[in-house]
């Protein structure tokens, strides 16, 4: 399992903390060091179910930098995506993927289906 985050983030160190806690093995990864290609997160975004915007970090500068909030309205997912892969601190973060599994964000109700 791998879980992708960024290291100044306080809910990727309760992720990260949970896995721990947890006893459960997962390979660490800084998204500034090692960004999600456009391939990895077309996958996420598949394998998440999520909608779109679930993916997007709302609550950082570039998602305001970006304008994104207007943007999601109007561009097509395929240009979210790619939006993504060239700007890793606008990724919502903790992305925990296991197999078919893909959690985006940390909520300890959902991450419990790990154990």
């Amino acid at each position: 399992m791998q879980m992708v985050c960024y290291s100044r983030c306080g809910t990727c160190m309760k992720a990260k903390k949970f896995l721990m806690a947890h006893n459960l093995e997962f390979e660490y990864r800084e998204i500034i060091e090692d960004n999600l290609t456009l391939d990895e997160l077309r996958e996420i975004y598949r394998k998440s179910g999520l909608p779109i915007k679930r993916l997007l970090n709302t609550s950082g500068t570039v998602y305001r930098d970006l304008e994104m909030k207007d943007k999601v309205k109007t561009y097509k997912d395929e240009e979210i995506l790619k939006l993504l892969s060239e700007n890793p601190m606008l990724v919502k973060r903790p992305v925990l993927i296991r197999d078919e599994l893909v959690l985006v964000g940390f909520n300890e109700t959902e991450w419990e289906q790990l154990t």
